[in-house]
């Protein structure tokens, strides 16, 4: 029988083995747990990696160094010396307008203006007293357009307006100047018209998102006056304007150094001031100025030094007009956010950084360019609003890190459609010899090359108004790319609704 030591001896040795056997179980589990927290590691780098290097991409095949935008830049000169000397001879449409006198400051009376543009339709009136100090805007109405609009019918769309300038006229009340007067009307209307007049024009093509086949062909002016005289309304469609002419106008109208116009907004585009005996496709053209101020319709404009990404050509593929309109698709408020919500869906589709993908983020155009512009530009410290958008697309809870990565794609985006634009600009600048350069086939001599002359740009358009950060890169980039020496010489300046104010001025102008 063993005794109470041995007894004791044996009991020490078990607990001994037992002890040995849950410590080996214990770094057991303790290295099983260790693996299984360095792999989810290992994965979640992979999976951050995958991300940044779509990324990477993306700011590589969006670059847009000074060179290049110099290419662009020659590029678009030579397209509008194209389209000014034979029709189809460029992307560029370079449309004649019918406008070769800009306001002038010595215009009196009341007139009107209705304004249809890519996501808003605006009317106003405008009251002046023969000074260019004396400019009172009066009760201006901007309304979103119906959605059900943008693809209906012509008879639709324009009784609707009509509609809507019906009851502008009546809100005037009893106290009006213009009671018992025939009123004066300009029709801003932003999109392609091959105008022979001033107050006539056919629709060319739709674009930012209209689709109202049946229009094209038809005299844009005519179809408003119809529906106007339906309507028993004593109103004259005195001018038919593109956007971008009544802003060069109502710039003009402030500073007579302002030979061009350019709109940012849910499309862009650009007109200027060109010499008449330029427009070659139009030998025999006279006008007591010698000039006219030509549509560019620059939305089309493409080259292959502009830089392209896959999301791009997706964008392009998946639209209502693929092949068209290439430029417009890469720096206009329409598309921007488009670009970045495809970004932003194939970083979740490769990797969970965003949680599960999000069906919203299949959607197109669900991310608009406002709230690109309101995340860009988040300045708090967490980056909220950030969070808050992105929450409104089905992604929530997304760390600070994956919050920046977003803002660096908006960056992204939006530097390049600011210094593309910016390019653009330079281009038209070019063209005219307004550049340092002496233009493309301008004629000068060499001392008027030599020559700088103050020139200003009037820019509109809630693109280049709201999204400071698209404004700072373009206008930054004009700087790069014509020196400081001829930048100094070249001026921006906004014009709040410059399209529809600039409209009603030509129509003054023509009075006078």
């Amino acid at each position: 029988v063993p005794s109470t030591v041995e007894r004791r001896e044996e009991a020490s040795v078990v607990m001994g083995k037992v002890a040995v056997a849950f410590a080996a179980a214990a770094v057991l589990v303790s290295c099983s747990v260790a693996a299984v927290m360095v792999g989810r590691r290992i994965k979640s780098r992979a999976k951050w990696r995958a991300v940044v290097e779509i990324l990477k991409e993306m700011e590589e095949a969006s670059d847009t160094p000074v060179g290049r935008l110099r290419q662009v830049v020659d590029a678009m000169a030579v397209e509008m010396h194209a389209g000014l000397a034979s029709e189809g001879g460029s992307k560029l449409k370079m449309l004649l307008t019918f406008v070769h006198h800009l306001p002038n400051g010595t215009e009196k009376g009341t007139y009107y203006a209705l304004h249809l543009g890519g996501t808003y339709f605006r009317i106003l009136r405008v009251h002046l007293g023969g000074e260019r100090s004396y400019l009172d805007v009066q009760d201006v109405e901007r309304h979103p357009i119906p959605s059900h609009l943008m693809n209906s019918t012509s008879e639709v769309l324009f009784n609707f307006l009509a509609f809507s300038m019906e009851r502008f006229i009546e809100k005037e009340g009893k106290e009006s100047n213009s009671q018992g007067v025939k009123r004066e009307l300009a029709f801003t209307f932003s999109f392609p018209v091959k105008h022979s007049s001033i107050s006539s024009g056919v629709l060319i093509k739709w674009t930012k998102g209209f689709e109202i086949s049946e229009m094209v062909g038809k005299d844009v002016a005519e179809c408003l006056q119809g529906a106007l005289n339906r309507r028993g309304l004593d109103i004259h469609v005195a001018a038919l304007v593109n956007d971008t002419v009544g802003a060069l106008s109502l710039g003009y109208y402030h500073d007579p150094d302002t030979v061009v116009a350019v709109v940012f907004g849910t499309g862009s585009n650009a007109c200027y001031l060109e010499r008449t005996d330029a427009i070659i496709k139009s030998q025999g053209l006279l006008t007591t100025s010698g000039s006219m101020v030509v549509n560019m319709e620059w939305g089309n404009f493409w080259s292959s030094h502009l830089p392209r990404t896959s999301y791009d050509i997706d964008l392009d593929a998946e639209s209502s007009n693929p092949n068209d309109m290439g430029f417009e698709k890469i720096i206009a408020g329409l598309y921007l956010g488009d670009i970045v919500r495809r970004v932003i869906l194939r970083m979740s589709q490769v990797s969970d950084i965003f949680g599960p993908t999000s069906p919203m983020l299949s959607e197109p155009y669900v991310l608009r360019t406002n709230s690109v512009s309101a995340m860009h530009e988040d300045d708090t410290p967490e980056l909220q609003e950030v969070a808050r958008i992105l929450k409104d697309l089905g992604v929530s809870e997304v760390p600070l890190k994956v919050r920046k990565l977003v803002v660096k794609i908006c960056d992204v985006v939006t530097r390049r459609a600011g210094r593309l634009a910016a390019a653009g600009i330079a281009g038209i600048l070019k063209k005219i010899g307004r550049d340092g350069s002496g233009g493309i086939t301008s004629g000068r001599s060499r001392s008027e090359m030599r020559m700088q002359k103050r020139t200003v740009v009037a820019v509109e358009g809630g693109l280049y108004m709201n999204y400071t950060m698209f404004r700072e890169y373009m206008e930054e980039a004009l700087v790069e790319i014509l020196g400081e020496e001829v930048s100094q010489y070249v001026v921006v300046k906004a014009m709040e609704d410059g399209s529809s104010i600039g409209s009603a001025l030509l129509v003054a102008s023509l009075q006078s």
